[in-house]
């Protein structure tokens, strides 16, 4: 009798959590793109994915590339990217798995998206100017290995998140408790508390509308199964690539951009990184990892002040 009642139980409790999981997709709807210009797809290894692009043609080319957690998406570049547009030819690309591009159930790994960096910059634009975020900066490392770049610019780059839990990403996958665990990961709260705690200085600084953006992402189908590979680690590169000595040895001019109150990568790390690899690092005041959202004016400003002019 206990037995049946206990499975009763079990049943009903996973029958709740497919029915609020389902509720959840169908609230989220169809995600929008929330960039303005025009809006491509590039077909990449039997995936679709989505790219906006906005400047004038004949304009140096530039790819902005977003980080990657719960809710990456390049709505991130949302508060730079008409800026950018007056003085470049932008592509803002969701990375696969990530925003308005497919998400199959994939083996997602560091070689996979520096792979797709490298093809994408070399299929789709002209030497860009490659702009990544966190630990989307190593991805872009390993792409300008061989692949045509102008420069790099890098925002508080990372190539070690700290975390190896393999298991975890066999966890997400599982069709009920891997979305049931997701969807509590990528809860409106728990999107507001990661800006609050890592991505913001000033909590007054968060926009709503980021955060309820951030939240559709992650609840569209496939959504768990890049962050999944995230959380579990297995997105970081390999234990032979040191982000301090590829960029030593690397021929691309780069740039690193931090956060002064960054605490997730500290400043310490960007400092260390810039003397090592004798690179420039300009450090943004009240700001931690997302200084181009939280500091548009200023980064704009950095960027088209800055860099060498460039001809196409």
């Amino acid at each position: 009798m206990k037995l049946r009642t206990a499975a009763a139980g079990a049943l009903g409790t996973a029958g709740a959590a497919v029915l609020g999981n389902r509720l959840l997709r169908r609230r989220a709807g169809d995600l929008e793109n929330p960039l303005p210009g025009v809006e491509r797809t590039y077909r990449w290894r039997g995936m679709d994915v989505s790219y906006t692009v906005a400047g004038d043609p004949d304009a140096p080319d530039m790819l902005l590339c977003h980080g990657v957690h719960a809710a990456g998406s390049a709505n991130e570049f949302e508060p730079i990217f008409e800026r950018l547009a007056e003085s470049y030819h932008v592509f803002a690309v969701d990375l696969p798995g990530f925003g308005r591009s497919d998400r199959p159930p994939l083996e997602y790994s560091a070689r996979l998206y520096a792979d797709f960096v490298r093809e994408f910059a070399a299929d789709v634009t002209d030497s860009p100017v490659v702009v990544a975020s966190s630990l989307t900066g190593s991805f872009a490392v390993q792409a300008a290995e061989d692949g045509d770049f102008e420069r790099l610019v890098l925002i508080c780059p990372t190539a070690d998140t700290g975390t190896e839990r393999p298991w975890l990403r066999t966890l997400f996958r599982t069709p009920v408790v891997g979305t049931t665990l997701f969807n509590m990961l990528s809860s409106k709260p728990s999107i507001r508390y990661f800006y609050d705690r890592d991505g913001y200085y000033d909590p007054a600084n968060i926009d709503e509308q980021q955060v309820s953006y951030a939240w559709q992402s992650a609840h569209q189908p496939g959504a768990r199964y890049a962050p999944g590979s995230f959380a579990a680690g297995t997105l970081d590169p390999d234990d032979s690539f040191d982000l301090q000595t590829e960029l030593a040895a690397l021929e691309t001019p780069t740039t690193l951009v931090w956060g002064r109150d960054a605490e997730l990568v500290p400043l310490r790390d960007g400092r260390n990184l810039a003397e090592a690899a004798d690179l420039d690092l300009v450090v943004v005041d009240y700001s931690t990892l997302l200084p181009h959202a939280e500091h548009p004016e200023k980064f704009v400003e950095y960027l088209t002040a800055e860099l060498p002019a460039l001809e196409k």
